[in-house]
């Protein structure tokens, strides 16, 4: 099965957790634009690629940053990583070690990101 199972990121509260949680295991923040036609297709190639057996241990966040801009800015604060829509950022031991925009999000980079056992940020 490769449906990706969202957890939707709505909160500082919330940031703060999985920051805790990417201690244990990686996490995934999809930042996306539901007005932008390229995070759609962002968004839809992810989803579209996303292998379950492959990503098991990573839990992917969905962050509506129009909805909650708030928290798209501490996420932007906290991994001291410049604002862009489409973004994703995978997470690991409380630090972004992967960040990519745009036509720049690849499921393939992200896999072997999140596998990788090195926390070097790209």
């Amino acid at each position: 099965m490769n449906k990706m199972v969202w957890q939707h990121l709505t909160s500082p509260e919330q940031l703060q957790m999985l920051k805790e949680s990417s201690k244990q295991n990686p996490v995934l923040i999809f930042k996306h634009s539901t007005r932008c036609s390229i995070s759609r297709a962002a968004l839809d190639r992810l989803q579209r690629n996303w292998k379950q057996e492959e990503m098991k241990s990573v839990t992917p966040f969905y962050l509506d940053l129009l909805k909650y801009p708030e928290v798209s800015s501490q996420v932007s604060d906290d991994f001291e990583i410049q604002h862009e829509s489409p973004q994703v950022l995978l997470i690991r031991d409380g630090k972004s070690v992967y960040d990519r925009s745009h036509l720049g999000i690849d499921y393939r980079d992200i896999a072997a990101t999140a596998t990788k056992n090195d926390h070097v940020k790209n």
